[in-house]
């Protein structure tokens, strides 16, 4: 049995990213001329949008699905998450590459491939994402029904993605595979974007503090530049916690799903979340660093499959 644990090292977007070199906000305007009310010259004098303001980042990403997705209608209730869409590319991407490596180097596209996004949300970010870049199937689970509501109708009005995408009610919140996965079920990959703040008041700092290095202002309320409903945000015991629940239960679906994988967005957690993995069985371990802007997160990525059965599953499904 061989455990695979990659170093972090420094990341960029990757490469197939659309988003990789700065927006072409000409091009994005004339998509939603309200967008031009919100750009404004950065501290470095480059023309830019306002982060800071929620409104602002719904119409940008709106327009960016519009014109380098092709998704032309995408709306949610505006309390909501609203999802920065490069990061949630990279995440897609790098998430394909795991899957070319006992396929020849080629990255498997199209239905034969189904993937699980563990709560999906209100915007159905990732699935819209892996259908038009991949043509892959997903399913996504949601615990919340007012969110599941405004996936499947981005799912509905979108023709691009009909028959691609399957959006399900998990009614029990502590279950991540339970409930919306059987034991006959073959699925490829599942994804993940965890809660990762444990409290309201972590969720807060966290705004404040991601408010004041935008715009420059404190306040001691602030309205979250990306948005965000409590499920989207907090559980109890953050993001760490989350991830513990699901290697276990990934263990008990080990031979249902090739890769399991999950987003780390604090460093610390690592240690943790390895050497559970390895207790609970996983015979390769993979950390993919991820940045964007200032931001630095990472993927880890887990299987139960040992090399003949990974080469088997790829020469058998793809």
């Amino acid at each position: 049995m061989s455990i695979e644990n990659n170093q972090e090292t420094t990341s960029r977007l990757h490469p197939r990213n659309k988003n990789r070199e700065q927006y072409d906000l000409a091009a994005l305007v004339s998509l939603y001329p309200k967008l031009e009310n919100y750009i404004k010259p950065n501290k470095f004098g480059v023309k830019s949008v306002d982060f800071s303001n929620p409104h602002a980042v719904k119409i940008l990403n709106k327009a960016i699905l519009d014109h380098y997705y092709g998704i032309k209608n995408w709306d949610f209730p505006s309390e909501n998450l609203c999802p920065a869409i490069p990061g949630r590319a990279d995440y897609i991407h790098h998430i394909a590459d795991l899957l070319s490596e006992y396929n020849s180097g080629v990255i498997p596209i199209g239905k034969k491939i189904t993937c699980y996004d563990i709560g999906v949300g209100a915007s159905c970010i990732y699935p819209i994402i892996g259908v038009v870049e991949y043509n892959w199937n997903f399913i996504g689970s949601e615990t919340d029904p007012k969110s599941l509501i405004s996936a499947n109708a981005i799912v509905k009005f979108n023709p691009s993605l009909k028959n691609k995408i399957e959006c399900k009610l998990q009614k029990n919140p502590n279950d991540i595979f339970f409930g919306i996965i059987d034991m006959e079920d073959k699925i490829d990959l599942s994804i993940c974007n965890p809660p990762f703040h444990s409290s309201a008041e972590e969720a807060q700092k966290v705004t404040q503090r991601k408010v004041k290095n935008l715009s420059g202002r404190n306040s001691e309320f602030p309205t979250r530049n990306f948005a965000g409903i409590s499920n989207e945000l907090i559980c109890d015991g953050g993001e760490y916690k989350f991830i513990m629940n699901m290697i276990r239960e990934s263990k008990l679906f080990s031979k249902n799903c090739y890769w399991f994988s999950t987003l780390v967005s604090k460093q610390s957690n690592l240690k943790g979340i390895t050497i559970t993995l390895k207790k609970a069985g996983a015979t390769q371990i993979r950390t993919i660093p991820m940045g964007t802007g200032n931001k630095s997160t990472r993927i880890v990525a887990w299987t139960f499959f040992s090399e003949e059965e990974q080469k088997e599953w790829a020469e058998t499904r793809w």
